[in-house]
Parts: structure tokens; C-alpha cells; sequence
């Protein structure tokens, strides 16, 4: 099966470590694939600048004060940079229904806990390492998932199982998990890439 070239927009509040391995790899030429914006909804992103080193687009859409105006910029933003998949690394913020339908079936996001048991509103970073100890489960696990409308309800695509150590604290297994997490979103991507996995239709 052919290799498909990716033509990826990122978007991030913080760091955006998942953003970073991938872009970095599509410039190393291990993902086949193009780097064609990565938007922030907070200026002080250093995913921002990283970005911009990169040589990617890289733009600024805050969603405080209009959310729905939020949304059709970055919905326009990703369509006018002709942005076919969207990666969501470490991005805060719900996406409105213009971006949503828009990009509908074609917006990944990684979880750092089981879903949907540990996922839903609020339950982010270290929350769901949290919550997973005090479940007493001894597998934790990686989900990359599509994004709708709720939080983390969409169809999970790829996961990984990390054990849960007996001395595990929520620290430890979230600093684990964090480690992991870029170079499984890069490997899905490949598989994606590569025909090995295909996103389902209609999502």
C-alpha cells in the first residue's frame, strides 16, 4: 500500500511535546507528512516559538473572550494552510462545532489514562494518574482517540498499556506515561501514513 503523505496542523497550549516529535520528524523525513500550522490559544506558548524555529506557520487564536469567533478563525486558519489532519497536543481548550464539523473524523488527541473510564471533563494530566491509582489498577494506558463534541468520548484508534508499578506514586506514573506519549503519537501517525491503520469513516 502506497505511503500517504500527512498534511498536519497541531494545536497546543503549552509545550506541546507530541507537536514537537512529529514535526521533527516529518523534517528528518521518518514520518512522511507536512507540517502546515500549529496554532495556540495562549500567547506564552512555547509551542509557539518552537514552531516558528521550525519553519512551520505558527499563530496565536485565544478563546476567552468570543468562543465562536475563536472557532472560525481556527477553523479557516487550518483550511486556508490546507490542513487534512489535526493533532491536538496538550490543547486545553474544547473545539467549537464550526472546527469540529469541519474536520470531522480528522482531529486526534492523546489521553494519558484508560477511556473511557478515565477520561470526561476535568480529567486531565495528572488527574487521571490520580484517579487510576486510587482505582488500584495495575495497567494504566495510553488512548489516541478522535475528538467530537464531549471529552474523550471519541472512537479510541490506538492504545498502549504502561504498568502500574506497586510504588507508584501519581507523579512517577504520570512522568512515565508523559515520556510515551510523543513517539506513540509519531508511531500511530506512521501507521496512518503507511495505510497499516485506517481511521474510521463516518467518525
Amino acid at each position: 500500500m502506497e505511503t500517504q503523505s500527512l498534511k498536519l496542523g497541531f494545536l497546543a497550549s503549552g509545550n506541546g511535546s507530541s507537536a514537537r516529535a512529529i514535526i521533527r520528524a516529518v523534517s528528518t523525513g521518518e514520518l512522511i507528512g507536512e507540517a502546515r500550522l500549529l496554532v495556540s490559544n495562549m500567547r506564552s506558548s512555547p509551542a509557539l516559538a518552537f514552531a516558528t524555529e521550525a519553519g512551520v506557520t505558527a499563530l496565536c487564536i485565544p478563546t476567552q473572550a468570543n468562543t465562536q469567533a475563536a472557532d472560525l478563525a481556527l477553523a479557516q486558519a487550518m483550511v486556508s494552510h490546507g490542513v487534512e489532519l489535526i493533532v491536538l497536543s496538550g490543547y486545553l481548550r474544547q473545539l467549537g462545532a464550526i472546527t469540529l464539523q469541519r474536520y470531522s473524523g480528522k482531529i486526534l488527541n492523546i489521553h494519558p489514562g484508560p477511556l473511557p473510564a478515565f477520561g470526561g471533563h476535568g480529567m486531565y494530566g495528572r488527574r487521571v494518574h490520580e484517579a487510576v491509582i486510587a482505582a488500584g489498577l495495575r495497567e494504566s494506558g495510553i488512548c489516541i482517540h478522535l475528538v467530537d463534541e464531549e471529552y474523550d468520548r471519541g472512537p479510541v484508534i490506538a492504545r498502549r498499556g504502561v504498568e502500574v508499578e506497586p510504588a507508584d506514586t501519581a507523579e512517577s506514573l504520570e512522568a512515565r506515561i508523559t515520556s510515551l506519549e510523543p513517539r506513540f503519537f509519531l508511531e500511530t501517525l506512521k501507521q496512518i501514513a503507511s495505510g497499516e491503520l485506517a481511521l474510521p469513516h463516518g467518525a
